[in-house]
């Protein structure tokens, strides 16, 4: 029997959640891969089209995945919040992967209010529940004083995988 295949999968705009997410991958041993928006973000003009999307829950257009989430055991999605709402993108990704998860972890990274509002949309969108969750402000990302809430979230995604792996191997 293999290792449970791992893959990091998120949507970065100003580079916070990309920090997160390439942390998690190396601590996970994982596969890593970015949500590439087709929409123009940067600026004052794309942040402005941020908050329009979050609050019509409007998905965005994005590249196709280049990894496919049915060939792995575990898919960690990462997110910035956006007007207390999971990103466009992010939205994006979920909707067309939704019926390949096996199993779903999520993470966010924010400045404000919302992350459990991102997280219940989110666990919609994935039509399914997360086995963990994990935020982060985004303050702490810049700073570099994640490692604890990391660790944990870490733990609780492998202590999961052990499990799945030993279910597995009995059945």
């Amino acid at each position: 029997m293999s290792d449970p295949r791992v893959l990091v999968v998120f949507f970065s705009r100003t580079g916070t959640t990309r920090m997160l997410a390439s942390t998690l991958a190396r601590m996970l041993s994982a596969d890593s891969e970015e949500i590439c928006d087709l929409t123009e973000r940067r600026g004052v003009l794309g942040y402005l089209r941020c908050l329009v999307d979050s609050w019509r829950k409007r998905p965005a257009e994005i590249v196709p995945a280049g990894l496919d989430t049915a060939q792995y055991d575990l898919v960690v999605v990462g997110t910035p919040v956006w007007a207390g709402s999971v990103s466009a993108p992010v939205r994006a990704y979920l909707r067309e992967n939704r019926t390949r998860f096996r199993h779903v972890a999520f993470f966010c990274s924010f400045g404000g209010l919302g992350s459990q509002v991102a997280f219940d949309e989110m666990r919609g969108l994935a039509d399914r529940a997360p086995v963990a969750q994990c935020k982060v402000r985004a303050t702490e990302v810049q700073r570099g004083v994640v490692a604890a809430s990391l660790v944990l979230f870490v733990s609780e995604l492998k202590r999961h995988l052990a499990h799945y792996e030993a279910l597995e191997w009995t059945c």
